[in-house]
């Protein structure tokens, strides 16, 4: 079994061998941000780990896989997952493939370039979807909703991985960045069509948990975990382990802190076993 500190350790290995993927995850760039992304990456790759690597024999589809990182980490672990993108990454990943092959068995991972509303999984074919900063690009959401459910085996999982759309500093920074213009239009030049695309359409849980109990789905409210509460200037004056101690010391004892100033959201919604519409 490959725990996720060793995961990243090699991880950080392959960037240093792969500069392309350096702006991405911003591990090599900034000295002084180190441990503030290490601790999110972590976090976000634990509770993967504390939900899925107990159990291999289970289907898994990665609905925005990007680099395949999660994917990777999967293989590494002896567990088979299907990816799916739509970004420029996907030309990377069989690049990916030929490093990580000296750890683990990369076959386990398989990917393709695909739009989930044009060609998507038979139902009844997955246990879990892993949503990894998707959910909130997924347009239109309650059609994407509907095709999880569809795929989905009776009471799968949406596992997914988002930014707290409650959050005040990151709905500041989105607003400047793009008003309120929350769903846009882009031209892919691989499926040489146009497709709706969420603007960074971030949701907080509340709003998460109305989309999913419309489509037949039941967020686990005790599987809630949120994550990255302390600014990057506050690591240059503490240890990181403290702080992230702390932070989930926070996240349990303070509900304010936590639905307006965490910066992560992680949640699991459960298929219902039978749906009334």
């Amino acid at each position: 079994m490959m725990e996720p500190d060793k995961f990243f350790n090699l991880l950080i290995k392959e960037l240093e061998m792969q500069p392309e993927m350096q702006p991405y995850y911003k591990f090599l760039d900034n000295k002084s941000s180190w441990h503030f992304r290490k601790n999110y990456f972590l976090e976000r790759l634990n509770y993967i780990q504390n939900q899925i690597i107990n159990n291999k024999n289970i289907s898994i589809w990665d609905c925005g896989c990007g680099y395949g990182t999660t994917c990777l980490f999967l293989a590494m672990n002896g567990i088979k997952t299907y990816g799916t993108t739509l970004e420029f990454y996907y030309d990377t990943i069989q690049k990916r493939k030929d490093y990580w092959k000296d750890f683990g068995d990369v076959s386990l991972f398989t990917c393709t370039y695909e739009n989930l509303f044009d060609v998507h999984p038979t139902p009844n074919s997955f246990d879990w979807i892993i949503v990894q900063d998707t959910l909130h690009h997924l347009e239109p959401i309650n059609n994407a909703l509907e095709i999880f459910n569809t795929v989905l085996k009776e009471n799968g999982k949406v596992l997914v991985i988002e930014e707290n759309g409650n959050n005040i500093i990151q709905r500041l920074k989105l607003f400047k960045y793009r008003g309120n213009k929350r769903i846009i239009s882009i031209w892919d030049e691989k499926l040489q069509k146009n497709i709706l695309l969420g603007n960074e359409n971030i949701r907080s849980l509340n709003t998460w948990n109305e989309l999913f109990e419309k489509n037949g789905f039941t967020i686990n409210k005790n599987e809630v975990q949120y994550i990255r509460y302390y600014l990057p200037t506050i690591y240059k004056f503490s240890n990181a382990e403290k702080l992230l101690i702390k932070e989930r010391q926070i996240q349990k004892s303070s509900n304010f802190r936590k639905e307006y100033f965490f910066f992560g959201l992680n949640f699991i919604a459960q298929k219902n076993s039978s749906i009334v519409r």
